[in-house]
């Protein structure tokens, strides 16, 4: 923790020259979100960095931010006084914007020296403990240098990265898939080159500056506005930040570019990934799993500017993990001191290759058998940890260890799906425990056949209960929490090919699962603002056992048992397989369809329906069971 308190004040804050003594000190508390101390820092080449601070520095960890291109420390107000009441908050203006210095040479730019900018300032807010840093967009970038830099190895506590890869990891990247032209890969690198247009301008000559001069300044603020969304008042040093900025860029891309470096992070490392961003594909990210040991992964749906969209968000992220962080991690990315990991870092700490749903936590009901069971290991096979819910115990226990063996972290839930209280205590418990759910499979359900005449009050009830209500209850508890978690989701509700088939052999069956299939349209159509896709699956004679459970209503109990029998060798017959089904449910996540059917059967019914509601009413005459 920072146990220093800079010794004089200045309230002149202006850049001095470089001959100027340094001066330090806080300066009077200013209401809102305004810094409370500011002063100067000499960089070793004699360049003054203007700092500003947040906070007490009396026993509090210290959080150092640094800002990316064209800001200056002013887009982290919002996000550091979130961060005062825990943190000594420190924010500077790198050289060349804000209230500093402007060196005029463009290699006065380089990584190096940047380096050195945050080890002068980390020496006056913090000589004697390790700092919580964090970086945005170009400031991330040039902070992967100090985090791999081994003479600042301990001396951070934990990096959090947002928009701003490390370009050597970069480079690295751009090498790997032209070594592997595969259509993705190819796709993957046109559409990084068409996003980082504006490196190739920014090492024009003239032109870039001459931008900001005549008007580019004065219209960032409504640009954004624009852009991204974000509301900033005009600063008075934008075209100066501008123009003195494009020497980041010209200073560092080509070297690294051409003479890339294994940068192996020696700290702690959180990634938020901001999934809106024009500017910086979130694939650039894929690979740092190679260059850091200890890594966790958030995603965010939001643009490139997260400290001014959502600073609260951000500032909570980063509190989390430098909270989690402050007193060392093991290798296994524990708390020294014993503390149990909090929901959200269990969930998004990544091993390894990161697979296309690592991060994310999927709960599965029905998840002891069939489709369920199918979908929640085809769903940690794409890197998803997973909670098996189930009615039965020891069935959700063994999808759990079938999803370990395949090496996710894993829970088995025992949950009577059509209870209110048992479905929002599940959801308090995912909460607490991971963090939140990214992906939930509505899938439990019972079948019931027999007419309306036969099937009586408690028995629509029942099928009620588990096959609507259960996807009400899902839909609702497990909607509510990933809108406020604010990271998106998906929500995958099972129906049946009966959700498109009158029958007057299962109208108990057939009306719950049209019931599902409309609920679900109704929830895509809500949840699409808060990102959270909704898919509804219609399998067709699926052979995962529910024929040999379906209630047969009206009939004595050897004549259910023939009828179970006879039903069950038919689905075996037509061959429809769970894993099919679990196939088109990650599929249809993914692509975030709407309505998929799986089988011939399947199609065949909601073709009729669409376009031949005729055939559909005579072929529900038919006593089919």
């Amino acid at each position: 923790m920072n146990t220093s308190t800079p010794s004089s004040t200045t309230l002149d804050f202006r850049a001095p020259a470089a001959n100027e003594p340094q001066s330090v000190g806080p300066a009077m508390p200013v209401p809102g979100t305004a810094p409370h101390g500011r002063f100067f820092v000499s960089a070793t080449d004699g360049v003054q960095l203007a700092v500003k601070t947040w906070g007490d520095p009396q026993g509090r960890p210290t959080v150092v931010l640094v800002h990316g291109y064209p800001d200056n420390s002013e887009v982290w107000h919002a996000v550091a006084a979130q961060l005062a009441d825990s943190f000594y908050v420190v924010a500077y203006d790198v050289r060349g914007a804000g209230d500093s210095g402007v060196p005029k040479a463009t290699a006065a730019y380089r990584m190096e020296q940047l380096s050195a900018d945050f080890e002068a300032v980390i020496a006056v807010v913090s000589p004697d403990a390790p700092v919580h840093l964090v970086a945005h967009d170009w400031g991330s970038i040039q902070s992967w240098e100090s985090v791999s830099d081994a003479r600042l190895k301990g001396r951070i506590a934990s990096y959090t990265s947002c928009a701003g890869p490390c370009l050597d990891h970069v480079a690295h990247w751009v090498r790997q898939r032209v070594k592997r032209p595969t259509p993705r890969h190819l796709f993957e690198l046109l559409r990084q080159l068409f996003s980082s247009w504006y490196i190739a301008f920014f090492h024009l000559p003239v032109l870039p500056g001459l931008m900001w001069r005549l008007g580019l300044g004065r219209a960032w603020p409504r640009l954004l506005r624009r852009m991204e969304g974000v509301h900033v008042e005009p600063s008075p040093s934008q075209t100066r930040d501008g123009v003195n900025g494009v020497a980041l860029y010209r200073a560092n891309f080509f070297r690294r570019a051409v003479r890339p470096e294994a940068r192996v992070a020696h700290a702690p490392v959180q990634t938020l990934v901001t999934l809106g961003d024009k500017y910086v594909s979130p694939r650039l990210s894929d690979d740092i799993g190679r260059w850091v040991p200890l890594h966790w992964r958030r995603e965010i749906h939001t643009g490139h500017w997260l400290p001014l969209k959502k600073p609260e968000l951000m500032a909570r992220c980063i509190r989390e993990f430098a909270e989690f962080t402050q007193g060392g991690l093991n290798g296994a990315g524990e708390p020294l001191d014993g503390r149990p990991v909090p929901g959200d870092l269990r969930r998004t700490r990544l091993v390894g290759k990161r697979l296309p749903l690592s991060g994310k936590l999927a709960v599965v009901t029905g998840a002891g058998s069939g489709i369920g069971r199918c979908t929640a290991l085809a769903l940690a096979d794409e890197g998803a940890h997973v909670v098996a819910v189930d009615i039965n115990p020891e069935s959700a226990a063994r999808t759990a260890e079938l999803a370990r063996c395949i090496g996710r972290d894993a829970a088995a839930e025992r949950v009577d799906v059509g209870s209110a209280e048992q479905m929002q205590a599940l959801a308090d418990r995912v909460q607490r425990d991971w963090g939140g759910a990214d992906i939930v499979v509505n899938n439990a359900g019972i079948g019931m056949a027999g007419g309306m005449l036969a099937t009586d009050v408690p028995a629509w009830r029942r099928i009620i209960d588990i096959n609507l209500w259960s996807v009400i209850y899902g839909g609702r508890f497990f909607g509510q929490q990933m809108a406020a978690n604010g990271r998106g989701g998906h929500m995958l509700n099972t129906a049946s090919a009966a959700a498109f088939s009158p029958s007057r052999s299962m109208p108990a069956y057939a009306t719950t699962k049209a019931a599902v299939l409309m609920l679900s349209e109704s929830l895509r159509g809500e949840f699409a603002e808060h990102h959270i896709g909704v898919s509804t699956i219609c399998p067709g004679f699926a052979e995962t056992g529910i024929m040999a459970a379906t209630e047969h209503v009206g009939v004595s109990a050897a004549e259910q048992d023939a009828k179970r029998a006879k039903a069950t060798k038919l689905y075996k017959m037509r061959g429809l397989k769970p894993e099919t089904v679990a196939k088109a449910m990650v599929r249809a996540l993914h692509r975030n369809q709407a309505v998929v059917t799986v089988g011939l059967e399947a199609h065949g019914a909601r073709f009729t329906q669409r376009f031949m509601p005729w055939l559909s009413r005579r072929i529900a005459r038919i006593k089919m069971i």
